[in-house]
């Protein structure tokens, strides 16, 4: 790792013909991405895959000028210079890489794709004597930071396009309804359900250690319990809720992350600074709940916070007079 960091070289002391190679290694990049967005999305968002299919044309004309130029100042032989053999040198995030890339992701990522290309060109020009280099570099710069805007814009038209507004709330639906939905119901679950038994035992024994137990056993059984049911009651085909595996992670880590929140604290040795902490962190809980339900499922804050702190204290205070008696 250290020889590979050791070998690299500063983008301030590559030379004009390493500039250009690396400036076309960089557009070739891009332009394969912006084709993999377009491929990526063509089938169930046909619009937006335009948008990335224009992006990727346009980059790939850039790297023909820049080979152009190339040629015509060293020679035919283009050295391989790669983002990874620079310091200094921008980054791109390998998102293309994830499996289900979200569209809004993608399409935030194009916009700093044409902020980046277009710091890296204007420095460059800035550094080259070379008046043809020179001129070059600050044309691109000029371009790609009028593309960051074409980018915008063109979002923006997408986004008053019917088709296109559909493309958008059909990807935010998807994804509500694989990771959002089955999580809240794991969270809530997780958080309420096991009020009672942790909260019976923590006042029935008065005991860290013995509360600790129950909480961690209601906690990851439930867990598994939740994220189970949600991956086999339904496969996702006709409902079109998506991955059973992936709705079912997030089911039943929201679950036991539920629970767990409030049986943690009952590390501590001492009872009643344990209890203190917990229901502290169950009305943090509550509190997370309707903050989900008001950003993700359009639920008013207020009428969210009622229902959840309502139906909350009530399993709260069931666990907690069971355990007096």
């Amino acid at each position: 790792m250290f020889k590979f960091k050791f070998n690299k070289t500063h983008f301030s002391k590559l030379s004009d013909k390493h500039v250009l190679a690396l400036a076309i290694y960089a557009e070739e990049e891009d332009s394969k991405i912006y084709f993999y967005f377009a491929n990526t999305f063509k089938k169930e968002f046909p619009e937006t895959a335009k948008l990335f299919d224009e992006m990727g044309k346009e980059e790939n004309e850039h790297r023909k000028l820049l080979i152009d130029l190339y040629k015509k100042k060293f020679g035919s032989s283009i050295p391989i210079v790669k983002r990874e053999h620079v310091s200094g040198f921008y980054k791109r995030k390998p998102i293309w890489l994830i499996e289900n890339l979200k569209l809004d992701t993608a399409r935030d990522e194009i916009r700093k794709m044409e902020n980046d290309a277009s710091k890296f060109y204007f420095d460059a020009a800035q550094r080259t004597s070379d008046p043809s280099i020179r001129k070059l570099l600050g044309d691109l710069a000029v371009i790609e930071f009028k593309h960051e805007g074409k980018a915008i814009e063109r979002a923006r038209k997408l986004d008053s396009n019917k088709s296109a507004i559909n493309e958008i709330e059909k990807d935010k639906k998807q994804f509500i309804l694989t990771w959002v939905q089955p999580g809240l119901a794991g969270l809530m679950d997780g958080s309420v359900s096991t009020l009672a038994p942790i909260f019976a035992t923590a006042f029935a024994t008065m005991n860290s250690h013995t509360t600790l137990l129950v909480g961690l056993a209601a906690s990851v059984g439930a867990g598994i319990s939740m994220g189970f049911t949600e991956a086999v009651h339904d496969d996702g085909v006709i409902s079109g809720r998506g991955s059973p595996l992936k709705r079912g992670l997030a089911s039943g880590i929201m679950t036991t992350l539920g629970g767990l929140g409030h049986a943690l604290p009952y590390l501590i040795n001492d009872f009643y600074t344990a209890t203190v902490i917990a229901i502290f962190i169950v009305f943090f809980e509550l509190w997370l709940i309707a903050w989900i339900q008001n950003k993700y499922m359009k639920i008013s804050f207020s009428k969210a916070i009622f229902q959840v702190v309502f139906g909350g204290g009530l399993v709260l205070s069931t666990g907690i007079l069971i355990g007096a008696f």
